[in-house]
């Protein structure tokens, strides 16, 4: 038997039957997965076609695993950049654009040099263009007011978000779990 492709991930679900995570996508590799069955942490919602076996057991790899005890997310997100940009959706706040994170940099709408603070209620995700055009102005000055005034998110903001955003690979077997609050079609 072929040894189990390293893409073969499973969806970790919390025991409300949600993704722990959204953005990134709450994943587990299949070792971590079969691990966390035979330590009876998990329940196996669905399984991939490929098998995997040791001298005493054969089994499916699991695709979508719901762990068995509830973790509560934390309430106060940490102020990175890339929580940033999740808050901000992947937009500079000054011209739109949607943007993938490697293009995006962070501004600071007060600037620092006039006092402005490196924190949620002063930070907003920005293009480069816009973010060399602002400079040390006041948004005011520059007739650049950001979209959104910039706050402090919560977990469920930031999770509400990373929905729009899904990674590159979807197995079939987790879109029910990713999309189950979509509008549903009427007959």
């Amino acid at each position: 038997m072929n040894p189990p492709p390293d893409n073969s991930p499973a969806l970790v679900l919390n025991a409300d039957f949600r993704p722990l995570s959204y953005f990134p996508l709450s994943l587990w590799s299949w070792q971590d997965a079969i691990k966390a069955v035979f330590l009876e942490r998990v329940n196996i919602v669905s399984e991939y076609d490929t098998r995997v076996h040791s001298p005493s057991v054969e089994m499916r790899l699991p695709s979508v695993i719901s762990l068995k005890e509830y973790v509560h997310a934390g309430r106060r997100p940490a102020f990175t950049r890339f929580n940033v940009f999740l808050r901000d959706r992947f937009e500079c706040q000054y011209c739109l654009s949607a943007l993938p994170a490697e293009d995006l940099t962070f501004d600071h709408v007060i600037p620092r040099s006039r006092g402005g603070r490196t924190n949620w209620d002063n930070v907003v995700a920005a293009c480069a263009p816009c973010n060399l055009r602002k400079g040390k102005k006041l948004p005011q000055e520059c007739g650049m007011p950001p979209r959104v005034r910039p706050a402090r998110p919560n977990t469920h903001q930031l999770h509400e978000n990373g929905r729009g955003f899904p990674p590159n690979y979807l197995h079939e077997s987790w879109r029910d779990f990713l999309y189950w609050d979509s509008e549903l079609e009427t007959t």
